[in-house]
């Protein structure tokens, strides 16, 4: 454990040392920075634990530093010291106990052994010591934590009916810590989690959601949802994504598992980018396909216009999941409902009028969502595949030579509405028929720069709006 030693003989570690050394207690680092420091990750997170009141040894920490800030938490029995850009946590060694009904536990003090045993997993209940003298870079591994990251298994320290009936959450983190560790978990752990499943009710969605947030994040999500479905937590976090597994068949003719597929395509997002909001648009990419599944006889299985019901289903899943209802929704459903319009192009002629039109709707995000179209590409057949992505980069292409002529990306129609109520000499308090006109005569200017009619240009714009205002028997005053 030289190591170990050498990792905290360095501040904030030896502060705590000395000051919990000055007040005869005893005090380790616990839980996440532990485990990441065994397997060479970094972490921010700085929690300690000491046999006694943490909210004493913190508040002498931050009176021996001079620009250390104290922040004291006394209904949880917790502080906080922020120390050169650092987040320290305090906390005395306690015991829990729970009600069924809630995962707010009832606390007592107790020993170092109490405090690990309460812990979710092997890997986060070890304890190193930052005291001086033998015990300093001493890990107290009472559960076989550290053999267990060696393995790369997840367990729980004590029986795990009771670890995860008395906070149900700890099941989703056990997805979380096996998703983005790359870790299994054990039988048993997993067994009990099918077995308490239906505990995470008492749960908050915003709890879940976080968890799930942070599961998105893997390197390859498709193994947290994997995991999900496996431990039967899945109908519980998002049922309409748990209706998508599985094949139909009829006449001998079956479609592909959506399930699988989509969770193809988020890994393949994943691979291209770090965006939680990107990830989600691909996992929700084909969320309405069960519900637009058909069997035609001349076509087969059909998913007709599930790009659009999918999208007028992203924010119902936002709100049960207490996902944020802003610009990040709006996001995710803009890229669900045109992700396939992208796929259409490549497989018809790519026109200018049908780029310069894929290009107004999909705005600044237009590179996402076709890295999302690319993403979308999980062919088995290699020759399709080099198709496809080689048609994309045609349309790429034009992309590129159109909004350089036409700025379509950021287009605003070059004519506005108080151009032309000046022009016609329109009041906002004109009969509404008379107002209507105001909002076709944009639409026609708008609609001619995307067919490639006109220039992004005022003059011409405004030159065209004058002839079709004629028409409609306006005169400028």
């Amino acid at each position: 454990m030289a190591e170990l030693r050498e990792a905290i003989s360095r501040e904030p570690f030896l502060t705590v040392g000395r000051v919990a050394d000055r007040l005869e207690r005893k005090a380790y680092v616990v839980g996440g920075y532990v485990r990441d420091l065994l397997l060479g990750r970094k972490s921010k997170d700085i929690d300690f634990v000491t046999v006694g009141s943490g909210i004493e040894l913190a508040e002498a920490i931050a009176s021996e530093k001079k620009h250390a800030r104290l922040t004291v938490f006394r209904n949880f029995g917790t502080a906080q010291v922020l120390m050169k850009g650092m987040e320290l946590e305090f906390v005395g060694a306690r015991k829990e106990s729970y009600n069924r009904g809630s995962r707010k536990p009832i606390v007592e003090d107790g020993t170092l052994e109490d405090d690990l045993s309460r812990r979710d997993f092997t890997i986060n209940a070890l304890a190193l010591c930052v005291n001086s003298g033998d015990c300093f870079g001493e890990v107290v591994d009472m559960f076989g934590g550290i053999d267990d990251l060696n393995k790369g298994l997840i367990r729980t320290p004590l029986d795990p009916d009771i670890t995860f009936s008395d906070d149900p959450l700890r099941m989703l983190r056990a997805v979380r810590f096996a998703a983005r560790l790359d870790f299994r978990i054990v039988p048993e752990t997993m067994e009990a989690i099918r077995r308490n499943a239906s505990r995470l009710e008492i749960i908050s969605r915003e709890r879940v959601a976080d968890e799930l947030c942070k599961m998105m994040l893997a390197e390859k999500p498709s193994r947290a949802w994997m995991l999900l479905s496996e431990s039967g937590l899945l109908p519980l976090v998002l049922p309409e994504l748990d209706a998508m597994k599985g094949v139909e068949t009829v006449k001998g003719r079956g479609h592909k598992d959506n399930f699988l597929h989509t969770l193809e395509v988020l890994d393949n997002v994943a691979a291209k980018s770090d965006s939680l909001w990107l990830r989600w648009a691909a996992l929700l990419h084909d969320i309405a396909k069960p519900v637009t599944k058909r069997w035609d006889m001349k076509q087969g299985w059909t998913f007709h216009n599930h790009n659009f019901i999918g999208g007028r289903m992203v924010p119902k899943i936002f709100r049960s999941l207490k996902l944020p209802l802003n610009e990040k929704m709006k996001y995710v459903q803009k890229l669900v409902e045109l992700h396939m319009r992208p796929i259409a192009l490549v497989e018809e002629e790519v026109t200018d009028s049908a780029v310069r039109r894929l290009l107004f709707d999909a705005g600044e995000d237009i590179e996402d969502l076709m890295t999302l179209c690319e993403a979308d590409i999980t062919s088995k057949n290699a020759e399709k595949v080099r198709r496809l992505l080689q048609n994309f980069q045609l349309v790429r292409e034009k992309m590129k030579d159109l909004e350089e002529r036409d700025h379509i990306r950021t287009f605003q129609p070059p004519v506005d509405g108080h151009e032309i109520m000046a022009t016609f000499g329109m009041q906002p308090t004109d009969p509404p028929d008379r107002l209507k006109i105001v909002g076709e005569l944009k639409n026609y200017v708008k609609e001619a720069i995307l067919d490639g009619r006109i220039h992004n240009d005022h003059d011409e714009a405004r030159a065209l709006m004058l002839e079709r205002a004629a028409e409609l028997g306006l005169t400028a005053v």
